[in-house]
This record gives C-alpha cells, sequence and structure tokens, in this order.
C-alpha cells in the first residue's frame, strides 16, 4: 500500500485514534529545537536528586541516538481530566489525578503495542520503539514541537481543550511521517498556576523548581524534607494544585476510563500512618503510587496530617 508523506501521516493518526489515544501528532526525530530551557533547568540543579535527568542528554534531544534510523516520532496522549463536578480543591490524604486509575505506563503500552502491530499492516517496514515515561526522551518539547499543544507557566502540556490533564507516550520509528507545527502559547499574561503553588516553585518561565515542587518532593525525592515546605504539603501522592488553578482546564471533556476510575483499595490518611510494609505492598500493587516507597509514605502522610490539623 504505496502513501504519500502526508497520507501516511493522516492514516497513522486515524488509527492512533482508534487504539485509545485521544490526540496523536507528529514531531522529527532529528534534533530538537529550544533545548536551552533544558540546560538552563539543569544548570540551577532544580532537577533535584533526579540524577536520570542529566544522562543521556543527547539522546534527549535527538530521538533518532534512542532508535537508529528514526525518521519521526508520533506523539500520543490520552486525557486523565476528571468528569462532571470533580474541580474541588486538593484535601489532605490527596492522590494526585493522574495516579488514581489503573497504572498508564501499562495502559499506554499495551495501546501503543496494539497499535504498532497495526502500523505493520498498512507498512509492513515500519520498526520502531515504544516509549511511556520510562526512557530520556523530551516528550513535552515533543509534544509542543509537533503542534499538540504548549508547555505552560506550570510546566505542564497544555493540549488545547484537553487542558494539562494529559498523559504522554511516543513512537520513534523509520516511518517518513510529515511533522506538525508548533502552537503560540494562551496562556497570556495570566498567572494562575503561579499564584496557586504554595511553595513558590514556578516562575514566569515554564520551569519548575523540582526541589520546592510537592509533586518531586512526595513522588521522587527520598529522603528528609525541608520543614517550611513539608508546612505545605497536603498530600500523599503528588500535587495538582497548579493545574487546578489554570483556566484551561475548566469546561474540558472526563478522561479516560481506566485512567480516572479509582483502583484498587481505597487510602485513607489516618490509615497510612500506621501501615506496614506488607499493608504499603497490598495498597500499592499495581499502580503508578508504587513509585513512592513505604518510609515516604510515612512521611508524606505525617505532614499532611500535620497540614490538616492546623
Amino acid at each position: 500500500m504505496d502513501f504519500s508523506p502526508d497520507e501516511l501521516t493522516a492514516a497513522v493518526c486515524q488509527l492512533a485514534i482508534e487504539c485509545g489515544f485521544v490526540r496523536a501528532a507528529v514531531a522529527s526525530a532529528g534534533e530538537l529545537g529550544g533545548c536551552e530551557k533544558f540546560d538552563d533547568w539543569l544548570a540551577r540543579g532544580w532537577h533535584g536528586d533526579m540524577d536520570y535527568m542529566a544522562a543521556n542528554v543527547e539522546k534527549r534531544k535527538r530521538p533518532s541516538l534512542l532508535v537508529p534510523g528514526a525518521a519521526s516520532v508520533l506523539v500520543l496522549a490520552v486525557s486523565y481530566a476528571p468528569g462532571g463536578d470533580d474541580s474541588a480543591p486538593s484535601e489532605p490524604g490527596y492522590i494526585a489525578r493522574f495516579a488514581r486509575g489503573r497504572d498508564y505506563h501499562k495502559v499506554l503500552k499495551r495501546r501503543c503495542i496494539t497499535l504498532m502491530d497495526r502500523l505493520r499492516q498498512i507498512a509492513p517496514d515500519f520498526d520502531g520503539r515504544a516509549f511511556v515515561d520510562t526512557a530520556p526522551v523530551m516528550e513535552r518539547s515533543l509534544a509542543a514541537a509537533s503542534g499538540l499543544g504548549w508547555i505552560g507557566r506550570n510546566g505542564c502540556l497544555i493540549a488545547g481543550e484537553l487542558g494539562s490533564y494529559v498523559l504522554l507516550c511516543e513512537i520513534i520509528s523509520n516511518l517518513p511521517l510529515t511533522p506538525g507545527r508548533a502552537v503560540e502559547s494562551a496562556c497570556g499574561d495570566c498567572d494562575a498556576c503561579i499564584r496557586a503553588c504554595p511553595t513558590g516553585a514556578l516562575g514566569q518561565d515554564g520551569l519548575v523548581d523540582s526541589t520546592k515542587c510537592l509533586s518531586y518532593l512526595t513522588i521522587e525525592h527520598r529522603g528528609a524534607v525541608a520543614e517550611e515546605l513539608l508546612k505545605s504539603n497536603r498530600g500523599l501522592y503528588g500535587c495538582d494544585l497548579c493545574q487546578e488553578a489554570c483556566p484551561h482546564n475548566r469546561d474540558i471533556p472526563a478522561g479516560d476510563p481506566e485512567l480516572t476510575t479509582w483502583s484498587g483499595p481505597e487510602i485513607e490518611l489516618d490509615a497510612v500512618a500506621s501501615w506496614t510494609l506488607d499493608d504499603w505492598d497490598q495498597a500499592t500493587r499495581g499502580r503508578a503510587i508504587r513509585r513512592a516507597k513505604y518510609e515516604m509514605f510515612l512521611r508524606n502522610a505525617a505532614a499532611a496530617g500535620a497540614y490538616r490539623g492546623r
């Protein structure tokens, strides 16, 4: 089956929608432009303990180094936006919305595999790999380059009418797809996300100081947390305050049921304080929240409990 690059791109994006993705767009697998901000972020030390962010920098900037012979990056998105009236602010014991449903790594990887099988049916020479948040891929920058959305002041990708409650994954392949065009930011003069951040982790430039970010501190950071930052922590796992404040997240369609329907046993703040290691294992098995280890949940619960008691 012979396609022009534009025809193949349209066919591939349509297949992506049929396989369960809500948006699909294309970026080049060549050198990614606009990486100066990433270099600046690293130079400031704002990646904190995430040493892996400073590794394989050249691969991050050039996807074809990850997949030799790659010509394009298919950027795929799913939504985890709350539905109905679920717009209440984060409360003590909060679990970030992206981690409430089934483990998104598994959900998205399964859909990528299905999509790649279908790609081989229309392009038998297809060769590529799928990446779901587990490799040196600058997914938000690629999504912005593809025209899927823009990076807001809170560092999140804002995908137009989908808002910022989106999860991304990529298929880097040899397919000669036509890259999209970047779109301009629609943030304007709005600084709602900056004002909503209780620890001052956000600036005007879209760079996030992870060492002050409650999502980083409750999910990624393994050690002790500075007392002045703990005083602001209301969550067991993550923080959505900057997204809750964003005007682009109002009146958006509800997200994917697999990602928005609570998966596993309910987690009560008071119960976590007395968890055993077995309790942690049972509560987190097969879920994205398992990234926070047992000791971290105890630490987070103590901080969130103190916040609630004020």
